[in-house]
């Protein structure tokens, strides 16, 4: 169904669809391991089913046409190959253009101009990665369009994260763009952000589901204090190192971070380490109790990462804060905090089965009532990462 609305779309707005090939990319929702991927910490995010569909057919020329079903107030947006421009680019086609340049960048020649029709069900601005799902899917594309056989899924995420960190601006980690390129079915992955040594743990919930509450309160990564907390760590980290060898805050442990944080000048910056410090080992710690199938211990230490994010690392928000706590007060709820990089968004709940329906409608109420705006509510399962479609 949406292939075929795209496919008629695209000839709509392209004229000719001889030659179209059509892609997909999921979304990402990280369980629990939240600002620990650029401090060299654990992970465990997984793919969605919802992501960014893509069309796209090689011209004979240098131009580059694109198209989002979900921007059409923007109409066609046209340039050229020669016409990138990192830092610079407004829109949504920074983010494809950005990985056309990483491509170029890393020796891959993009040697062939093309029509690109986007259509997204990932909530915009919602904090479940949409910039990094087209950045995937449009790495996959070119990967496949172009004939670069030799590149990996785990570069297409580098590629990803290059292009969003020096082509857009956004100082961000590599968790979004690895979860949504190695994306398996019903398993989470387990990542060291320092190595990027992984393994897939299976998520195992017979009786419950994962439900998505997005806050609706927009945010933009470049323009929020993302980067600021970044700086923050990094300074944290390098009074640390005068007193001890280490080279991210995620090789400490919970105690070896207690002896040293009087090395730390400033107060705010020590909470920040420490919330990456602490939250690392409780991401340790969850995931092995959901591999022993221990799903209701898993979820406190969901609710006390959201508390760490709400004091220590202070990205959370009345939004975020009101949905957190309004789900903790709801029966059936073994687990819920905020996901992704924060200041909006959304957060990731784990709900028995027979009380989800009374979760979305007694915590969509509630802040409703507080915030004067409405939540959506997506009720998701774990997907598989790209593919053509």
């Amino acid at each position: 169904m949406i292939k075929q609305e795209m496919m008629e779309c695209f000839e709509k707005v392209f004229g000719e669809s001889e030659g179209v090939k059509g892609y997909f990319a999921p979304g990402r929702v990280n369980l629990i391991g939240e600002h620990t991927d650029y401090n060299g910490g654990h992970v465990f995010p997984c793919a969605l089913t919802i992501g960014t569909y893509m069309l796209a057919k090689k011209r004979y020329d240098n131009k580059l046409r694109f198209y989002s079903m979900n921007f059409e107030n923007l109409g066609m947006l046209q340039c050229t190959l020669d016409d990138f421009k990192p830092l610079e680019d407004k829109h949504w086609i920074a983010y494809p253009k950005g990985v056309m340049w990483t491509f170029e960048q890393k020796g891959y020649k993009v040697n062939s101009g093309f029509d690109i029709l986007l259509y997204g069900n990932i909530p915009n601005g919602s904090g479940l990665s949409s910039s990094a799902s087209v950045e995937v899917v449009t790495g996959y594309m070119l990967r496949d369009m172009l004939g670069y056989n030799d590149i990996t899924n785990v570069d297409l995420a580098l590629f990803g994260q290059y292009s969003e960190n020096k082509y857009n601006g956004v100082n961000c980690g590599i968790m979004d763009q690895f979860a949504i390129a190695m994306g398996k079915a019903d398993h989470a992955i387990f990542l060291d952000t320092n190595t990027l040594k992984y393994e897939y743990a299976p998520v195992k919930l017979e009786d419950a589901r994962i439900v998505i509450a997005c806050s609706n309160k927009k945010r933009g990564l470049g323009d929020s204090k993302y980067n600021e907390r970044r700086s923050q760590c990094e300074s944290a980290l390098a009074d640390i190192q005068k007193v001890k060898d280490i080279k991210n805050l995620g090789e400490l442990s919970s105690e070896e971070f207690e002896a040293v944080k009087s090395s730390i000048n400033d107060a705010v910056e020590a909470t920040r380490a420490k919330h990456a410090v602490y939250e690392n080992e409780r991401t340790v710690k969850a995931v092995q109790l959901l591999m022993d199938n221990k799903v209701d211990e898993f979820g406190k230490l969901m609710n006390d990462s959201h508390t760490s994010l709400r004091y220590d690392y202070e990205v959370t928000g009345i939004e975020l804060d009101t949905l957190v706590e309004e789900a903790w007060k709801c029966e059936g709820v073994i687990g819920s905090r905020m996901t992704g990089a924060g200041f909006g968004g959304c957060t990731v709940s784990i709900v028995k089965n027979e009380n989800v329906d009374a979760f979305i409608e007694n915590v969509g109420k509630a802040y409703k009532e507080k915030i004067g705006y409405a939540a959506d509510f997506y009720v998701v399962d774990i997907g598989d990462g790209p593919k053509e479609f």
